[in-house]
C-alpha cells in the first residue's frame, strides 16, 4: 500500500497524488508490487487508458529523497526501452543529443520537480531527470519525463529509434 507524505505545506491533503483504486490497482501490476510512494497518473495511452507515466513525491514516507519524479510504468514500453538501452542506446542518445540539449532538459526537469518541493515545504533536490547531474543515466526516466509532457530530447530521440510512434499519441495527466 502507497505510505507516503500526502500534505501541503498548510497541512491539507493533497488530493492529486491520491490516485484512484484502479490507478494504484494498474501500477502495482506494472511494477509488480504495491507502490510505495504516492503518485497520481502523468500520462496514459490515449487508444486503451493505459498508464504509461506516473507522477511520484520527490520524498518517499521515511522523507528519503526520490530522484523519479516522472516514472515509465508501461510494461511493454519498459521492456522495450529495456532492449535500447542493453544495446548502447544512453551514449548513442548522448551523442545524437548533445550536452546542451540534455543539460536543458536536467534543468527543467529539477525545476518542476523543485517547484513540487517547494509545494510541499520540501528542500530542493539537485538532480536532473533519473537524479543524474549530467548525461544520460536512465532512458527509461527520459522517455516518461517526454511522454508527460516535459523537455527531453533523449525521450523523444529514444522513442523514435524503437519506432513507437503509437505512443505518441499520449493523454497527459489523468
Amino acid at each position: 500500500m502507497v505510505t507516503s507524505f500526502h500534505r501541503d505545506t498548510a497541512g491539507r491533503v493533497l488530493e492529486a497524488f491520491s490516485p484512484a483504486e484502479r490507478d494504484l490497482t494498474e501500477v502495482a501490476e506494472c511494477l509488480g508490487r504495491e507502490p510505495t510512494i504516492a503518485f497520481r497518473v502523468a500520462a496514459r495511452y490515449a487508444r486503451t487508458g493505459e498508464i504509461l507515466v506516473i507522477e511520484s513525491l520527490p520524498v518517499a514516507s521515511d522523507g528519503s529523497p526520490n530522484p523519479n519524479w516522472m516514472w515509465l510504468v508501461h510494461r511493454s514500453l519498459k521492456k522495450v526501452i529495456d532492449r535500447l538501452e542493453a544495446s548502447g542506446g544512453v551514449k548513442r542518445a548522448e551523442r545524437a543529443v548533445g550536452e546542451v540539449g540534455i543539460a536543458r532538459s536536467h534543468a527543467l526537469y529539477r525545476s518542476g520537480r523543485n517547484a513540487l518541493c517547494a509545494e510541499l515545504g520540501l528542500e530542493p533536490l539537485s538532480g536532473g531527470v533519473g537524479g543524474a547531474r549530467v548525461g544520460v543515466k536512465c532512458l527509461h526516466a527520459h522517455v516518461a519525463f517526454h511522454l508527460a509532457g516535459g523537455y527531453s530530447p533523449v525521450g523523444r530521440w529514444a522513442l523514435s529509434e524503437i519506432g513507437s510512434g503509437d505512443y505518441g499519441e499520449v493523454s497527459v495527466g489523468s
